[in-house]
């Protein structure tokens, strides 16, 4: 098996806990220079920026010394430079560090917060809070939770270990529980294991179940449930880890998650900064065995949802 070669390590420090973009120039091309390439490459960066990074010494090499304008291409050859941040609506709400050691961070990540940098979210992001307030640049995530989704995800101190905690999830060795507020249907038989083959294609919102062998499995249970309001709490289980794979099973029980803008129907996008209708469904546990420490751990959200917890300002809103 060939083993995978890690990347060079990056000449420039982070900025707000986002790492600089590295760029590998690849071999082939027709290109003189360095800039031809990245002109070429970069086509969304607008006319004049990637010629303006060059003249402010903004792009380096390996050595963090700047890459001239007239610097010759050679394949191979690996460039870094900080792209401009894409302007981000603060995200009002703030992080919990529920545990920290010397390999592990656990943070509890409220809602309409994206994990790590991806798209149009890239300085507001659990990561790139996490990496600065804790002035840990290395701090990398073992797992992902969606951005409209609250609670507990694990982060990694020092790289070298990630691939033991990453492999803590892909194993299925840690124990997850969710929870989320929906209608109560009276008629819905539970607890119950939904299985089901969930696609979800790129480009497309939403995911959707198709025939074919089950790939997400989910038991589901209902915790509690309100006759005034019609409202249940259900715990959620899940044993694979499928992307959207609880809204989708909760959506095909026939109660669909509150706040969610995908299921039943995708709704019309919001307006950015509207942080009033969070989707209902938490990280609420973690627990597993460290696969560093031999530690065992349990670690228990402190957030709540807040159609349960304060119906009143869950309908006003």
């Amino acid at each position: 098996m060939r083993r995978r070669t890690q990347p060079p390590p990056a000449p420039l420090p982070q900025r707000r806990g986002v790492d600089p973009v590295r760029v590998r120039l690849p071999a082939g091309g027709a290109w003189e220079t360095v800039r031809e390439h990245l002109v070429a490459r970069l086509t969304g960066a607008g006319p004049g920026v990637v010629e303006a990074m060059f003249h402010a010494g903004a792009v380096v090499g390996a050595d963090g010394l700047p890459v001239g304008p007239d610097a010759p291409y050679r394949p191979g050859m690996s460039v870094w430079f900080h792209r401009e941040l894409p302007p981000e609506v603060p995200v009002p709400f703030p992080v919990e560090v529920v545990y920290r050691d010397e390999h592990i961070v656990v943070a509890d990540k409220p809602h309409f917060l994206a994990t790590t940098p991806r798209g149009s979210h890239v300085g507001e992001t659990l990561l790139a809070r996490l990496r600065h307030d804790l002035d840990l640049p290395a701090l990398g995530a073992a797992h992902r939770l969606d951005r409209l989704t609250a609670g507990l995800v694990l982060f990694t101190v020092r790289p070298a270990e990630r691939g033991a905690y990453q492999g803590l999830f892909r194993d299925r060795l840690v124990r997850k529980e969710y929870e989320a507020v929906a209608r109560h249907d009276p008629a819905l038989e539970l607890p119950r294991t939904v299985r089901s083959r969930i696609l979800k294609e790129r480009g497309v919102l939403a995911a959707r179940e198709v025939e074919g062998e089950p790939n997400a499995v989910t038991l589901v249970e209902r915790a509690a449930h309100r006759e005034e309001d019609g409202l249940a709490r259900y715990r959620l289980l899940p044993r694979t880890g499928q992307t959207h794979q609880l809204r989708v099973h909760l959506n095909s029980l026939g109660v669909p998650i509150l706040g969610d803008p995908l299921y039943p129907e995708v709704a019309p996008a919001t307006a950015p900064g509207d942080f009033r209708r969070p989707l209902q469904l938490l990280a609420r546990r973690l627990e597993f065995t460290d696969p560093v420490t031999g530690a065992r751990h349990d670690f228990v959200s402190g957030r709540t949802l807040t159609a349960w917890t304060s119906p009143r300002d869950w309908a006003r809103d």
